[in-house]
C-alpha cells in the first residue's frame, strides 16, 4: 500500500521535501525547506536561447505549418469579438459529449485558477508530486490545502485509499507532471464521491498512445472533472488554450466566474484545428514516436552510474534521480543543456531533475554530457 502525508499548512511555499516527511506545522516539520510553487520549467531556459532545452514539456518543431496557416487565417476575424460556439462544438464531438459539458479556457491554468474561485469546498487535496498550479490557485482563493504525497519506492503510484474521505475536491495528475506515472482509469474513477469534485489534470493524455486510461468524456463517475490542453503536443504555449470537460452545472458555474471573451479568435481556431480527425491522426502518430525516443532516453539513463529513472514513464518527458542532483544540474547547464528542476514539487528534492523527449540525436548529446559528469 502507498504511504502517504498529508499537509494542511496555509502558508503558500512550506512542504516537505520528502515523500513521508512529518505534517507540516509539527516541530520536526518546522525546518522544512520552502518551495516556489509558481517556478515552472520556462524559467530554466529563459533569456538563455544557446541552451538546449530539456525542461520545458512543449513538443519541439512546433506548431506544424497547417496549423500556422489555420491561425495566420483566422486574423482576418479579429475585428470581430470571439465567438466559441464552434470549437466548443468540436471538442464535444470530439470527446463524444454534448456542448454543454465543454468550457473552452485560456489554458488549463486558467481552468485551475476557475475551480479554485467558483466551487465552495472545505477540505481540497491535491496528489503530489504533480503541477503545482492547482495547489498555488487554491491557496491563492484562500484555501487550505491538503496534500497527499507519493513515495519514490513506491513508484509513485497512487493508492485511492490514501485520500482523505472526506476531501471534497480531488486533484490528480494523469499521466502526472513530473513523474510521467500513468494512473490506471479505474483507480482515479474510484476516488469519486458524492460530494466530491475529482480534477484530473489530462494536459499530457494526448502524447500517450491511444489515450489509454484516460477519463474524458466519461459521463458515468460522479463530480468528475477533466482538463486538457493543447499547449503541448501543438507548441502552443504563448496563444494558450485548453478546455473543461464536466457536469453541465458546474461547466456553468465555471463560466461565470470567467471574463467575458476568455479565450481569443486565434485560440478558438486552433482549439477547432486541434481536435479535427487530421489532427487527432497526427498526434497519434506523434504519440507514438515519442514513446520510441523515450525508450531510448531512459535506456541510455539507465546504463549510467548512480542514476535512477522512475517507470515506466508514458509522458513526453521523464523524472530522474541522480546523486548530487543540483550540482548536476549546473553542470549540465555549463555544458548547455538545461532540465527542470524537481525540489520545487512537493514530494521531491534536489537530486530529482525532470528530463524532456526528444530526437535520439539530442538524447544522445544529453546522455553524453550527463556520463561526464556521472563519473
Amino acid at each position: 500500500m502507498v504511504t502517504v502525508t498529508v499537509t494542511t499548512t496555509t502558508e503558500a511555499m512550506r512542504t516537505p521535501t520528502e515523500a513521508g516527511s512529518p505534517v507540516a506545522g509539527s516541530p520536526a516539520a518546522a525546518g522544512a525547506a520552502e518551495v516556489d510553487l509558481r517556478h515552472h520549467g520556462d524559467a530554466e531556459v529563459r533569456g538563455r536561447d544557446e541552451l538546449v532545452d530539456l525542461a520545458v514539456n512543449v513538443r519541439a518543431g512546433t506548431p506544424p505549418s497547417w496549423l500556422k496557416q489555420c491561425l495566420a487565417e483566422s486574423l482576418d476575424g479579429l475585428a470581430a469579438y470571439p465567438d466559441g460556439r464552434a470549437a466548443r462544438a468540436a471538442v464535444a464531438a470530439r470527446h463524444g459529449v454534448a456542448p454543454e459539458r465543454v468550457l473552452l479556457t485560456a489554458g488549463a491554468a486558467e481552468a485551475f485558477v476557475l475551480l479554485a474561485r467558483a466551487l465552495r469546498v472545505r477540505r481540497p487535496v491535491v496528489v503530489h508530486p504533480q503541477f503545482t498550479e492547482p495547489e498555488a490557485a487554491l491557496r491563492d482563493a484562500g484555501h487550505v490545502v491538503g496534500r497527499v504525497l507519493l513515495r519514490a519506492e513506491d513508484g509513485f503510484r497512487l493508492d485511492p485509499g490514501a485520500v482523505p474521505e472526506d476531501a471534497d475536491l480531488v486533484v490528480v495528475g494523469n499521466p502526472t507532471n513530473p513523474t510521467s506515472v500513468l494512473h490506471p482509469a479505474a483507480d482515479l474513477a474510484r476516488l469519486a464521491r458524492p460530494g466530491r469534485v475529482l480534477v484530473v489534470d489530462e494536459a499530457f493524455m494526448d502524447a500517450v498512445p491511444g489515450e489509454r486510461e484516460a477519463l474524458a468524456g466519461r459521463v458515468d463517475v460522479p463530480g468528475l472533472v477533466v482538463l486538457r490542453s493543447l499547449t503541448k503536443t501543438w507548441g502552443l504555449a504563448g496563444l494558450r488554450i485548453g478546455y473543461v470537460l464536466a457536469d453541465p452545472a458546474l461547466v456553468a458555474e465555471l463560466s461565470r466566474a470567467q471574463p467575458l471573451w476568455p479565450v481569443s479568435s486565434p485560440a478558438l481556431a486552433a482549439a477547432e484545428a486541434c481536435v479535427s480527425p487530421r489532427a487527432l491522426a497526427e498526434a497519434g502518430h506523434v504519440a507514438h514516436r515519442v514513446a520510441a525516443e523515450r525508450r531510448h532516453l531512459v535506456a541510455g539513463l539507465l546504463e549510467l552510474p548512480g542514476v535512477r529513472v522512475v517507470g515506466p514513464a508514458e509522458g513526453p518527458f521523464v523524472l530522474v534521480r541522480v546523486a548530487g542532483g543540483g550540482g548536476v544540474r549546473e553542470g549540465l547547464r555549463e555544458r548547455g543543456f538545461a532540465v527542470r528542476r524537481g525540489d520545487t514539487f512537493p514530494g521531491l528534492g534536489p537530486e530529482w531533475v525532470r528530463v524532456a523527449v526528444r530526437d535520439r540525436a539530442t538524447a544522445d548529446s544529453f546522455l553524453s554530457a550527463l556520463r561526464g559528469l556521472c563519473r
